[in-house]
C-alpha cells in the first residue's frame, strides 16, 4: 500500500514538473498541489470557466468581471461589486503571480490554496459575489450539456469519467488557469533579469535605489521578485507574517478588522496583506478599501508616516521626498507594468 502511494505521489510530482511554464531567469517554478498537477488541457478549461458568466446566479458575472486582464486582473473599483449589486468591503486584488503567493486574500491567513479560495467568490453569501448554486448536479448538468465543455472536461480529466463534471474539477481547472497568469515581461524584468540596460530610464533606476534603501524600505513589505507581502517575517511588531497595519485612519470595524477577523487578537486589528506592486500603475485605486486614488497619494500617505494606531507597523515612520525623488520612485513603480501580459491572448476571453 505504501509503495502504491509513493508511486502515485511521484507520478503527480512528475506531472507538475513537466508542465512548460516558460519562466524567465530568476523565476522559480510555482508550487502546485500534488492532487492538481498542471496540464495545458486543464489550463484551457480553466480559462473558459474563468470567463463564463453562467457561473453566476443571474448570468451577469464571471471571475473575469472582477479580474479584468487589461487592469492586471483587478476591476478598477473602490470595492468589489457582486453580481446582485452588493458592494463588498474590500478592493479587488490582482491575480498576477498569484501562483507564488502563500496567502491569497486581504485578511485571511487560512486561505492558502487557490482551489479553496475560489470557492468563496463562487458560493459565498456574505457578501454575495457570484452566487453560484451549491446544487452540484445543476452545475454539472450545465457542463454536460455544453459541447465545448464536454470536450474540454474530457481532455482535462480523461481518467475521471465518473465525476468529471464535479465542482472539485471545476475548481482545479480555474486554479490551474490562475496559476499560469505570471507577470515577467515588464521593463524592470528586461533590465533586471535579462540585462537589457536600456529597458528602463535613468529615473527608474534611481527610483529602484530609493525603493530598496532607508528610510523608505518599501521592500520590507513588498519584497522578492513578486514585490508582494509574500516574504514571511518573524518580526513581532508585524504580528501574523505578511499582514501589516500601515496607519490608515478610521475605525477597523467588521468586516474590515483585518486579520483579527480570523485570529481574534487585538494586536492584529487593522493588519492586511501587502499586495503585489507588479503592474501597480494600472491597478488603482489602492489599499484594502480602495480609499487612495493615485500612486502620488500613496506616496503622500507613507511619507507622512500614516495615522496613529496602536498596531501600526514600526516600519511606517515617514520620510522626506524631494520632487526629483518622487518622480524617480514613480518611474520605478511604472517600470513594473507588464504591457504584454495585459493583452496576452493566452489569458483572454476564449468565448
Amino acid at each position: 500500500m505504501r509503495t502504491a502511494s509513493l508511486l502515485l505521489l511521484l507520478s503527480l510530482l512528475a506531472a507538475a514538473s513537466s508542465y512548460e511554464w516558460g519562466l524567465p531567469k530568476g523565476f522559480p517554478v510555482p508550487r502546485v498541489p500534488t492532487d492538481n498537477p498542471m496540464t495545458p488541457e486543464k489550463v484551457e478549461l480553466g480559462r473558459h470557466l474563468f470567463y463564463d458568466r453562467r457561473l453566476s446566479v443571474n448570468g451577469k458575472t464571471s471571475c473575469a468581471t472582477c479580474h479584468r486582464q487589461e487592469l492586471a486582473f483587478t476591476d478598477g473599483r473602490t470595492v468589489a461589486l457582486g453580481t446582485t449589486g452588493e458592494l463588498h468591503p474590500r478592493n479587488t486584488m490582482s491575480l498576477v503571480n498569484v501562483a507564488y503567493e502563500s496567502v491569497l486574500t486581504w485578511a485571511s491567513p487560512n486561505l492558502t490554496l487557490l482551489e479553496d479560495q475560489l470557492l468563496v467568490p463562487l458560493y459565498g453569501e456574505h457578501p454575495v459575489e457570484m452566487g453560484l448554486s451549491r446544487d452540484e448536479q445543476r452545475t454539472s448538468e450545465l457542463f454536460r450539456q455544453d459541447p465545448v465543455y464536454r470536450r474540454l472536461f474530457a481532455a482535462a480529466f480523461p481518467d475521471d469519467a465518473s465525476s468529471r463534471y464535479s465542482a472539485a474539477n471545476m475548481a482545479r481547472a480555474i486554479a490551474s488557469f490562475e496559476r499560469c497568469i505570471i507577470s515577467a515581461r515588464s521593463p524592470y524584468d528586461r533590465y533586471h533579469y535579462a540585462g537589457e540596460e536600456s529597458a528602463v530610464c535613468a529615473s527608474a533606476k534611481r527610483g529602484e535605489v530609493l525603493f530598496f534603501s532607508q528610510p523608505l524600505s518599501c521592500f520590507r513589505c513588498h519584497g522578492g521578485f513578486t514585490f508582494s507581502g509574500n516574504m514571511a517575517t518573524s518580526r513581532r511588531d508585524l504580528g501574523v507574517p505578511e499582514f501589516h497595519n500601515t496607519g490608515l485612519a478610521g475605525l477597523f470595524t467588521p468586516p474590515n478588522t483585518g486579520v483579527a477577523e480570523f485570529t481574534h487578537l487585538r494586536g492584529d486589528i487593522g493588519r492586511f496583506k501587502a499586495p503585489t506592486l507588479r503592474n501597480i500603475a494600472v491597478t488603482p485605486p489602492y489599499m484594502h478599501d480602495g480609499r487612495i486614488a493615485t500612486l502620488d497619494e500613496v506616496l503622500d500617505h507613507y511619507a507622512s508616516g500614516g495615522d496613529p494606531h496602536e498596531n501600526k507597523s514600526s516600519l511606517i515612520t515617514g520620510f522626506q521626498l524631494s520632487s526629483q525623488d518622487r518622480r524617480d520612485l514613480l518611474a520605478f513603480l511604472k517600470s513594473l507594468t507588464d504591457e504584454p501580459l495585459l493583452h496576452d491572448r493566452r489569458f483572454s476571453n476564449p468565448w
